[in-house]
């Protein structure tokens, strides 16, 4: 038996196959791009998913023997995009991404309206889904009126591989119409968002059978099995469960496009106070919450566009020791910033540039600003009652172990990188698909990786990079004051 997880990502897909142990066999990816029609907006066109998946799927066809024997698949998806379906399931619109801020305006009211946080657990953010229907409903209002179902970008993808229109738990808790608690729509956060019930998927725990693979795409693909499709989960919840993080006192910090430094839970604490996310894990009785900064890799790669490097190649220029912090700072909010300022208007900047600041100097302060975000949503997670002892670093930014050093010293814990390049989200929705294909218990599958390398906090700069990051949290008034 093979498993096939997909991280449909937002930069491009990755599908990843597995034999029946969870141990990789072979994986590939596909790219597309993300429009930008106007200023802080970022729209997809699910088609562009849609080809994606059948290249990968082709590829997979053709490279690993292994796929005829597939029993199982897990999407994992980039969260809150709003995937607008007429009646005939035709899409009405591109998608509006998470990382999309139009609807600032719209998430404020929401917010504030009495039973919102309480019911979802959660500030309403401009980048959720519910606030991007608002805008719709107040810009594009014929193309409100036919919205017959809104779908996350896992959850399209679902409906194409099955037919139905099913969604998991921790996807949709991003949507602000989720009673995260009690794990259900509510009709109350639907109403206030001018949405009904019927518009919505089907709720499943992401480690349950949404359906099955639909029978003209086994056909197509040449399997004479059932196949059937886990519920999946968001893109953070799925890299959780590929490294293992379903216990209390367990997380990772991702340093992806985005920042994510999540806890997993094991019953449910909202704090939306500390604008810390609170949302539903992968599997049954769990939750997890995360604080995010909306540009963390993409950070680095913005200034390495600009300076027509590579990423690796500026960072290169560090070495590995962990220096003193720069006399440049960098404010990496390039889209906004969610944790813990909620400020989709909020623009990035460098400070304390001269004559004689060099490109390892930018580059030095790129890092350190997206680490004392890092430590922004450190510190917002500290506020609840969540304990993180030692967490492991995932995504593309682990390459620089520059970047791990700052970051551990700034948070002041150790950071595991694991020893297998497979622990991602893709990983986690194979594992999903393990379990709903097999009836596997979700501890059994869900394990922690093997640890290559542990990174300690740099006792002897740890005073001078505390002082500096109480700069970096002042300069931020500073920052809003001037634009």
């Amino acid at each position: 038996m093979t498993f096939l997880g997909i991280d449909l990502g937002t930069s491009g897909l990755r599908a990843l196959l597995v034999d029946e142990n969870g141990v990789p066999i072979g994986s590939t990816e596909q790219h597309y791009s993300v429009a930008h029609p106007q200023n802080g907006w970022s729209e997809q066109d699910p088609a562009d998913w849609i080809a994606a998946f059948e290249a990968a799927i082709n590829e997979m066809r053709n490279s690993y023997p292994a796929f005829s024997d597939l029993r199982g698949i897990g999407v994992a998806g980039h969260m809150h995009g709003a995937t607008l379906l007429d009646k005939s399931d035709q899409v009405l619109r591109p998608c509006i991404l998470w990382n999309d801020q139009r609807s600032h305006e719209e998430a404020a009211v929401l917010d504030s309206t009495e039973g919102v946080r309480d019911l979802s657990g959660n500030v309403v953010f401009p980048g959720f889904t519910a606030p991007k229907l608002q805008w719709v409903r107040k810009n594009e209002p014929a193309i409100f009126e036919q919205v017959a179902k809104v779908l996350l970008p896992a959850a399209y993808l679902n409906f194409y591989l099955t037919g139905d229109h099913v969604a998991d738990m921790s996807d949709s808790a991003g949507t602000s119409w989720l009673d995260v608690g009690q794990r259900d729509w509510s009709d109350h956060l639907l109403a206030a968002g001018n949405m009904r019930r019927d518009q919505m998927p089907r709720l499943v725990e992401g480690s349950d059978a949404a359906g099955t693979l639909r029978k003209d795409l086994a056909q197509e693909w040449g399997l004479n099995n059932t196949v059937t499709v886990a519920g999946g989960a968001g893109d953070n919840a799925a890299a959780a469960c590929g490294i293992g993080a379903l216990d209390e006192g367990q997380g990772f910090v991702s340093l992806g496009t985005s920042g994510v430094l999540l806890a997993a839970r094991d019953g449910y604490r909202p704090a939306p106070e500390t604008a810390v996310h609170t949302f539903c894990h992968a599997v049954p009785g769990r939750w997890y919450q995360m604080g995010v900064m909306l540009s963390a890799t993409d950070s680095l790669n913005w200034f390495a566009r600009i300076t027509s490097q590579t990423p690796s190649d500026l960072t290169s220029g560090l070495g590995d020791t962990l220096h003193a912090p720069g006399q440049v700072r960098f404010l990496p909010y390039l889209s906004g910033e969610r944790t813990p300022h909620n400020d989709a208007e909020i623009k990035a900047g460098f400070t304390g540039l001269s004559a004689g600041t060099s490109r390892d100097d930018l580059t030095r302060a790129v890092l350190e600003g997206v680490a004392f975000g890092l430590r922004d949503n450190y510190d917002a997670l500290a506020a609840t009652d969540t304990k993180l002892n030692k967490i492991i670093a995932i995504g593309g930014g682990t390459a620089s172990r520059y970047w791990l050093k700052l970051i551990a010293t700034l948070l002041g814990i150790p950071l595991q990188l694991p020893a297998s390049s497979e622990f991602g989200a893709a990983l986690g929705g194979a594992r999903l698909a393990m379990i709903a294909a097999t009836g596997a218990s979700p501890e059994s599958i869900i394990i922690s990786p093997d640890i290559q390398e542990e990174f300690q906090p740099d006792s002897r700069l740890r005073n001078a990079f505390e002082d500096a990051y109480h700069g970096f949290r002042a300069a931020y008034s500073g920052m809003k004051k001037i634009q």
